[in-house]
């Protein structure tokens, strides 16, 4: 859309609540979608701390009945999901940086402006899913780390609901990490190198790289789960051979980088908070790039210190340990470059500079306590205790959420264009400080003490564990008083009149050139193209560097669209019904029954899950075939690839990751001799017609993407069908494999032929997906949606039906081949 010189802010005040809602429902400025998720990361954040308190009060004296046996396992489930899925991963990453990464990068919008809608509504719907699960059937009870076989032998609907969440909220993350990556990488502003981006752009780059290599393994713990509990195929079931330990394996490669998924937007929040306040350039700008870098790279290879105890051999726990820490080097330079950062600055002491203060100290706590841990024989002792609660919490609550309320008052004016009070501000700090530490401080003592973890109760007169609970409970309680003061504190400063300036804490970094709050197309200027250090303002008003106004009729925005949220409602339909439902009424345990014959839950379930498919690609087939541009417009792109590729390209990382996670689990059975083959597989002759098909369809999709943006837009289309023709072609033998294996054998009887149907048959379901993306192209081409301008969709569509075909060869040598 052509921008109008009307303020939006003007027009905001005067709209009602449906428009309101109709706005957020389909807009594509990455601003308001910084706001979405911020505002319901923060509800999560309010449910999570309630359901904490709830457990503090359970605890507080010895054999209480407030929540007892499965109730208080499945608010300690809730509570921890809510606390780590859906608030600090997403506020950090996806809130403060869909609000400021643009702005910091001095550009108008992110590369993917769609797929943000469509990633910010998949983290909304996988909430109200586990929130809907709450009245059918109950909360999961087996904790947010769902080991095998807890995960198959308590509350199943429970489970399946929170294996469908997490994968949703998943598909939303890495979308919503693509397309950061892909506006770092191609689109800052003119002149900003790699190297003169903020630290906070490099955190999030960083984050970014990070979920995308690491967040297969959630998702294949949590696939894999879900299957056995669906149909009954397993990689963990030992009645087959298979190994529980491989779930906490898979689990771990993400959960712990989780850990710096959650760290890193934040330290970069609180590098942009010191450098501000204290008035310096960042210390050691380019060593904690390095740093960031490193943790990434590090935090990859020290998962196994979470399962020290279950008997890994010694040589897996010295490298363990050492990775440990080795980890903490990189993380100790940063804290030293926030302290140095600080050090001999003429410091604001605002409400932004406490919390980075806070943060720095108890973060060093949770460091140090960290360290322990690795060290295995320590490790040993406490492993189930409440010292590695007190641990978890020390890093996460009273560490890492310090800086997330940091953010929020470094940025609250920017964002709202009004400040918060400062002294309710110091009042939310000092309630979070001393109700932190009085909370999880007991903890520690109480670990050592012997009391362990996820028990709901515990024996009168054991030494001071009554005295110590007692006291954590106070503290939950002083938190629950600083959470109320700071809601009281946004909703007094959103009732007064906007009076923030542009930068009103004398920032350097461009998103202080905005108003406040910002124009829906950013800036109405363009920027000097000398970029000498990450501090541009403060260089450009030493040499005297102006920037140049910019008529905003002249600015073109992407136009809102209603339809990536239609496409985000058949995925939470879709859902339902699998949390639910199934396609059929088939049990694991019952074997397959007449559908009608089900519980009505079920079959409701059910019929949702197939009008799911219709209202998704309704909506999919509507999307791509609106144009993103109601004009023409030449887009500022720094590589010669297009935003589409370069999305797709580190998208593509996730997926090689979910295939190799799973691949090394398998190839691990095998290679220990638990997976092996039936005398009856699958044949080789049809393993090697469907890669001459699916070889063949590369080629020819190859062909159509350049017949496309060379103009020959007649046998573009005729290649397109002809790929979707061999895709179809290669499904049709696949089913037909899959119908004849499964009648000659049990997958609930055989290792090797349910990590075949797991892993083929996960490669089968991107067939579909890949077809489906081939087909929009199609569906553009056929409606006169693509020009010069626009070429649509081709490109990601063909990149990601390589990525199949090449995993298809590696499939046809595991499994047929080997």
């Amino acid at each position: 859309m052509t921008v109008q010189l009307t303020p939006q802010r003007v027009q905001d005040t005067r709209r009602g609540a449906w428009e309101v809602i109709k706005d957020y429902m389909m807009t594509t400025d990455h601003k308001k979608i910084g706001i979405l998720y911020i505002f319901v990361s923060l509800l999560a954040f309010a449910i999570g701390g309630l359901l904490a308190v709830g457990l503090r009060l359970q605890l507080a004296l010895p054999n209480q009945a407030l929540l007892v046996g499965t109730e208080y396992n499945q608010v300690l489930t809730v509570h921890a999901a809510l606390m780590i899925f859906f608030f600090l991963i997403p506020i950090g990453l996806f809130g403060f940086g869909n609000f400021f990464l643009p702005l910091q990068l001095g550009v108008r919008d992110v590369a993917l402006p769609r797929v943000n809608t469509f990633a910010v509504w998949l983290f909304v719907f996988s909430l109200v899913l586990v929130i809907l699960g709450l009245w059918n059937g109950g909360a999961p009870s087996v904790g947010w780390t769902f080991y095998y076989p807890l995960s198959v032998d308590a509350n199943q609907t429970g489970v399946s609901v929170l294996m469908v969440a997490l994968i949703l909220n998943g598909i939303g993350s890495l979308l919503g990490s693509a397309n950061f990556a892909a506006t770092i990488v191609n689109m800052r502003t003119p002149g900003m190198s790699l190297w003169k981006m903020p630290i906070f752009s490099w955190s999030i780059f960083a984050t970014s790289i990070l979920q995308l290599v690491s967040l297969g393994g959630l998702t294949a713990a949590a696939l894999v789960t879900y299957l056995e509990i669906k149909l009954g195929l397993s990689m963990f079931n030992p009645g087959i051979n298979g190994v529980p330990v491989l779930m906490q394996q898979f689990f771990w490669f993400y959960s712990h980088p989780a850990v710096y998924v959650m760290l890193l937007p934040y330290l970069g929040i609180g590098a942009e908070i010191a450098s501000t306040m204290a008035r310096k350039p960042l210390f050691g700008y380019r060593v904690m790039v390095y740093s960031i870098l490193g943790i990434v790279l590090v935090s990859l290879l020290v998962w196994a210190h979470h399962i020290f105890a279950i008997g890994l051999p010694e040589i897996w726990q010295i490298a363990f340990a050492v990775m440990t820490l080795i980890v903490a080097v990189p993380t100790g330079v940063k804290i030293f470059n926030l302290i140095g950062t600080l050090w001999g600055g003429r410091i604001l002491m605002r409400t932004p500079t406490y919390w980075l203060v806070g943060f720095i100290f108890n973060f060093l706590i949770g460091g140090i306590t960290g360290v322990s841990l690795g060290m295995v024989p320590f490790d040993y002792q406490v492993t189930m205790s409440y010292y590695v609660v007190a641990h978890f919490h020390n890093v996460m609550m009273f560490g890492t959420a310090f800086l997330a309320m940091g953010g929020l008052y470094y940025w609250w004016p920017k964002m709202s264009g009004r400040f918060l009070s400062e002294k309710l501000g110091l009042a939310h700090f000092w309630l979070f400080m001393v109700g932190s530490w009085l909370t999880f401080l007991p903890q520690y003592i109480l670990g050592l003490l012997g009391m362990p973890r996820r028990y709901y109760t515990y024996p009168e007169g054991n030494f001071a564990w009554t005295e110590l609970n007692f006291l954590s409970t106070l503290g939950a309680l002083t938190l629950l008083a600083g959470g109320i003061v700071m809601v009281w504190n946004m909703f007094q400063s959103l009732r007064r009149p906007i009076t923030a300036g542009p930068n009103p804490w004398g920032g350097f970094t461009l998103e202080w050139t905005a108003a406040s709050p910002p124009a829906a197309y950013n800036f109405a200027h363009d920027f000097p193209t000398n970029f000498p250090t990450e501090r541009p303002l403060y260089d450009w008003e030493k040499s005297g560097e102006t920037l140049t106004p910019v008529d905003p009729r002249s600015i073109h925005l992407p136009v809102d669209s209603i339809w990536p949220f239609v496409t985000a409602v058949g995925l939470l339909l879709m859902g339902y019904g699998l949390s639910f439902g199934w396609f059929t009424n088939y049990t694991p345990e019952n074997g397959l029954r007449p559908f009608f014959d089900a519980t009505p839950g079920h079959v409701f379930a059910s019929i949702v899950l197939y009008l799911s498919i219709p209202v998704f690609l309704w909506g999919l087939f509507k999307w791509a075939g609106t144009r993103e541009y109601d004009v023409p417009v030449e887009h500022h792109h720094l590589t010669k690839y297009d935003n589409g590729f370069m999305g797709m390209s580190w998208f593509i990382l996730s997926e090689v990751g979910l295939f190799a996670v799973l691949i090394a689990g398998y190839v691990y059975l095998r290679m220990i001799g638990a997976a092996e083959p039936p005398v009856t597989r699958p044949g080789l002759w049809l393993a090697a017609l469907n890669t001459l098909i699916l070889v063949s369809s590369s080629f020819v999709i190859h062909k159509a993407e350049q017949d496309l943006h060379h103009g020959r837009v007649t046998w573009g289309r005729l290649g397109l069908f002809f790929t979707l023709i061999l895709g179809a072609a290669f499904m049709i033998f696949q089913v037909y494999e899959f119908a004849l294996f499964g009648s000659e054998n049990d997958w609930k009887q055989n290792l090797w032929q349910a990590c075949f149907f797991i892993i083929v048959g996960l490669h089968g379901l991107h067939i579909l997906i890949g077809g489906t993306g081939v087909a929009l192209p199609y569906y553009q081409a056929l409606t006169g949606k693509m020009d010069k301008y626009n070429h649509g969709s081709i490109v990601p569509a063909s990149l990601y039906w390589h990525l199949v075909d090449v995993v298809w060869l590696l499939i046809v040598a595991i499994f047929y081949a080997w």
